[in-house]
């Protein structure tokens, strides 16, 4: 279904029939309208980095972050997750960004594809965490950008080619969404290298595929492919590595049409059931944002800065 030449493929009259007894159709939602074109990817930042890349792109307003030491599968190391902490942060504060792509820079010619591969066991210190030289002293730094992940109001897209195991398997399952390649492989390693994610690694994999499964991943540390990935629930949808970025393009745009505040209190919302306090605390924050915007609220500024008492009811 075409939309007409005067409709915009973002209006929810983009795929209505004519016919007032259409039947009803999963194409009325008008996704399929939206442009398969890759995007462009006009703005590096300005900030310099090594261990990733970070894009922009005015025309679609995405960000993409991308793992780039393809010679370690992508392997991250502290410097690596401090740079993507960074460039997330920039993201965030960046009002032109409304998506995030967490991804990877691949040139299968060279290097065996990969999404992430976990931490760089190069560089994994014999007390407590990891060690490049750029911590005062080893830590799981990658903890602190999982927090940092749920708590971004802005959706965040795993792009998965490739390896996705270990600590990038659990990367991409924090990412609100992930869309792989049909050539992804998706797994945990920590039981066969003497390491464990406790946190949402674990919980998080169980709300996303069950109990059972879950253990049945962390026990066995077999590896999956996108088809399997996808019926159990750890992925949103699995394409040919061919169409992978228009497809990816397709998602950003309609998430650009909706509206972004009702997407981060619904993205705040989801979270809140499993963060707890610091999820209903967010959530909590977008209220408080909203809040902030009506008459009644500034009524109760006003009145403090004019010294007088609030008449709130009269803002109603």
């Amino acid at each position: 279904m075409a939309p007409s030449k005067s409709t915009d493929v973002a209006s929810m009259s983009a795929a209505r029939s004519a016919s007032k007894t259409a039947p009803p159709t999963t194409a009325r939602d008008g996704f399929d309208l939206i442009s398969r074109t890759p995007i462009v990817w006009d703005t590096a930042a300005g900030t310099t980095f090594q261990d990733i890349t970070y894009q922009i792109s005015s025309q679609d307003m995405c960000a993409r972050i991308a793992f780039n030491r393809p010679q370690v599968l992508h392997a991250f190391r502290p410097q690596t997750i401090r740079e993507i902490q960074q460039a997330l942060e920039m993201a965030v504060d960046d009002v032109a960004v409304g998506v995030i792509l967490l991804a990877s820079n691949c040139d299968e010619t060279q290097y065996t594809p990969a999404f992430c591969a976990g931490g760089d066991q190069t560089v994994r210190a014999n007390d407590g965490g990891y060690q490049d030289g750029t911590e005062a002293f080893p830590k799981l730094r990658v903890l602190d950008l999982q927090v940092q992940m749920r708590r971004c109001p802005k959706p965040i897209i795993a792009v998965v080619e490739g390896y996705a195991i270990g600590g990038g398997h659990i990367l991409h399952m924090i990412a609100d969404l992930t869309l792989a390649a049909d050539n992804a492989i998706f797994g945990q390693t920590g039981p066969r290298m003497g390491s464990i994610d406790a946190g949402y690694g674990s919980t998080h994999m169980a709300r996303l595929v069950g109990q059972k499964r879950a253990r049945e991943i962390w026990f066995l540390c077999r590896f999956y492919n996108a088809q399997e990935a996808y019926e159990m629930g750890l992925i949103n949808a699995q394409y040919p590595k061919q169409e992978l970025e228009g497809r990816v393009a397709q998602w950003v745009r309609r998430i650009i049409m909706n509206s972004p505040t009702a997407i981060a209190c619904a993205k705040a919302a989801l979270n809140a059931d499993e963060d707890g306090a610091a999820g209903i605390a967010q959530m909590g924050g977008e209220i408080t944002r909203l809040f902030y915007m009506s008459k009644e609220s500034q009524e109760g500024r006003n009145s403090f800065l004019e010294r007088r008492a609030p008449q709130f009811r009269s803002k109603l």
